[in-house]
């Protein structure tokens, strides 16, 4: 069941809005991993397991759209359908910008991920993660189950 402010927001992205559009233009100008004070969508991010704490990170990932492409054959026969264009990735967008925040940044754990926006060139997603070594998440039980392995 979708909140209020998530609906508010889908109206908003889906409606293509102003207010949306210019934050996509500052964060086209902006690194592609952006650490953040708070996430934009609270509530989908406290669903994920936000809390607003020291040891959690909130970092905006872009992340390029575009298919992928394969090396056109060089030897023999040339085959009728080459199978070189509209060849699709085994994993999503999301997927992309989890594995690329937590390639990025190895100390932390990954508690999840929510869409934000998406245009002609990029996606952009908000990544919550957890700092294990922390006192405040190793206090947390909650927190603890997810972040720290028993």
């Amino acid at each position: 069941m979708l909140s209020s402010q998530d609906k508010t927001w889908l109206k908003m992205w889906q409606q293509n809005s102003p207010e949306i559009r210019e934050k996509a233009v500052i964060w086209r100008k902006q690194n592609a991993f952006t650490r953040l004070e708070k996430p934009s969508r609270i509530q989908k991010a406290r669903s994920l397991g936000y809390k607003a704490k020291q040891g959690i990170v909130v970092i905006r990932a872009r992340v390029g759209t575009g298919g992928m492409r394969r090396k056109r054959p060089v030897a023999g026969r040339r085959q009728k359908h080459l199978g070189v264009t509209r060849i699709k990735a085994d994993v999503s967008m999301k997927q992309v910008a989890e594995n690329r925040t937590a390639q990025k940044y190895k100390n932390l754990k990954l508690l999840g991920s929510y869409f934000l926006y998406k245009d002609g060139f990029h996606y952009w997603f908000e990544v919550i993660l957890a700092d294990p070594s922390h006192p405040r998440i190793s206090k947390d039980k909650e927190l603890r189950k997810r972040v720290i392995p028993a």
